[in-house]
């Protein structure tokens, strides 16, 4: 069982910066393809970054320049560096654990922007 627990949302104005943490227990983030989703009240859950065993890092268009994921083996936490946010981007912030046919998601983090 792998359990994941994410940190680091808040309220911020327009144009400002957060960081999200997702630290990983009961399994390694360097086996698995990391991800982090967003949902928006109303609305699905969807796929922001996600990065792969290899370290290749994938975007949605919407923040692409603007978030970066990463990831550091020794600490086994995911990072979701977000610049510039715009108010489209509040939503409940999720971490996911992928491995083969396996997920494992977090609770959540609230992400809100002001305008």
């Amino acid at each position: 069982q792998v359990h994941l627990v994410e940190s680091g949302g808040g309220l911020v104005q327009a144009g400002g910066s957060l960081r999200l943490s997702c630290a990983a227990s009961g399994g390694s983030v360097r086996d698995a393809t990391m991800a982090w989703h967003r949902q928006a009240p109303g609305k699905q859950r969807d796929l922001v970054a996600r990065i792969s065993r290899g370290a290749d890092t994938e975007y949605v268009d919407s923040v692409k320049g603007r978030f970066t994921i990463s990831r550091d083996n020794a600490e086994n936490t995911v990072y979701l560096q977000m610049n510039s946010l715009k108010p489209e981007d509040t939503a409940i912030y999720y971490c996911r654990y992928h491995l083969g046919v396996t997920d494992f998601w977090g609770q959540g983090t609230q992400v809100t922007v002001s305008s």
